[in-house]
């Protein structure tokens, strides 16, 4: 629905997007966004007869919702439901990406039937979104690597506390000699 509009965006600068219909500049995205649905709203490829609720069950709309839900029970897969969301998710990737099209259409819809299609298998057992599902996939890198600059840190100050440590040991104070008094 919004693909002519988003392919249409001009990103003139790092803080400019100019609309292709009026040639209007705006200083974010979010603005033309903004822009496309006051004024450009008539130029949407709206299909009367689609709800985007009708391919929820497709999309997983709900997965983790439903699995905050039910955290520690484990329901049965539904077999018949499945498989109608599994021909709906097939459906949807023929449509938006026809691997026909072309080779990047092609990835696109092997993406699309890997990433959102292969979790409507009740014999498989496969989780959606199972590639890069979530904000935390690499948290144990991240604590990781925090540990390890931590460690670096600890041990370049405990160098810099030795080194002048062993400054001020040897460290010999001069006292100065005062000039005598000529009267």
């Amino acid at each position: 629905m919004f693909r002519e509009q988003e392919q249409k965006k001009e990103h003139v600068t790092a803080h400019q997007w100019q609309c292709p219909y009026c040639r209007k500049m705006f200083r974010s995205e979010k603005f033309l966004d903004q822009h496309f649905d006051n004024r450009h709203l008539n130029l949407l490829n709206y299909s009367r007869d689609r709800c985007l609720a009708d391919v929820c069950g497709a999309l997983h709309c709900d997965y983790y919702e439903k699995l905050a839900k039910s955290k520690h029970k484990k329901k049965k897969c539904n077999t018949l439901a499945s498989e109608k969301h599994l021909h709906l998710c097939q459906s949807l990737a023929r449509t938006c990406f026809p691997p026909e099209q072309s080779a990047s259409s092609r990835q696109l819809n092997e993406f699309f039937l890997r990433q959102f299609c292969d979790a409507h298998d009740c014999k498989k057992g496969v989780l959606p979104f199972n590639r890069g599902n979530g904000r935390y996939g690499d948290q144990a890198l991240y604590i990781a690597l925090f540990i390890f600059v931590c460690l670096i840190l600890f041990l370049f100050y405990l160098g810099v506390y030795a080194y002048q440590s062993d400054l001020n040991k040897n460290h010999v104070k001069l006292k100065r000699i005062s000039k005598p008094k000529v009267h």
